[in-house]
């Protein structure tokens, strides 16, 4: 506790401390999802599909920022930049749980998925070469499943983790505007 918040009262002192609280439980889900994910992929061999990785982008964008808004709620920092950047943690998480939804649909077959989840080839080169490129190519449909837990795959596990966040960010934001 720093020496400008060991001077608020003990219930916005409260406050700060669950400000600090949101940003950190954010923190922690958004990386542990992350690892989680490169688990699969690199331990497992549970090759990701261009969706996946798409959907990876928003943890790698929330990891950095609910850092910070840690530190700064913990040195009690300005409340309007903290809703801010709860805020935006919300809008990116539910962005992603929507991506997530997206995908789990395509998967589940209730529309088609994007072009782009078919794979791309390089430099084609001789036949022979092609046919070396072809054996080597592992191309991850995006409608393709392939882990479920509890009948929800990676995607809806996904689209579900983003909605906690988008959740704890809405609870950040309540007690910044208390905390202030």
């Amino acid at each position: 506790m720093t020496a400008e918040t060991s001077a608020l009262p003990r219930a916005v002192r409260g406050d700060v401390g669950s400000v600090t609280t949101a940003a950190l439980i954010i923190l922690v889900i958004a990386a542990a999802t992350i690892a989680g994910a490169w688990f699969f992929q690199l331990v497992l061999d549970i090759a990701p599909c261009p969706m996946c990785l798409e959907q990876r982008y928003a943890y790698y964008a929330i990891i950095p920022v609910s850092a910070l808004s840690a530190l700064v709620a913990a040195r009690g920092g300005p409340r309007g930049l903290l809703v801010l950047v709860f805020a935006l943690i919300a809008l990116a998480a539910l962005g992603n749980a929507a991506f997530g939804a997206y995908h789990a649909g395509v998967e589940w077959g209730f529309w088609p998925g994007p072009t782009s989840c078919t794979g791309s080839f390089g430099n084609f080169g001789s036949a022979g070469s092609l046919l070396d490129q072809l054996d080597k190519v592992k191309v991850v449909p995006c409608d393709v499943v392939q882990f479920r837990f509890l009948g929800i795959s990676l995607a809806g596990y996904n689209a579900l983790i983003s909605l906690l966040m988008a959740a704890v960010a809405a609870w950040g934001i309540t007690r910044s505007v208390k905390a202030g």
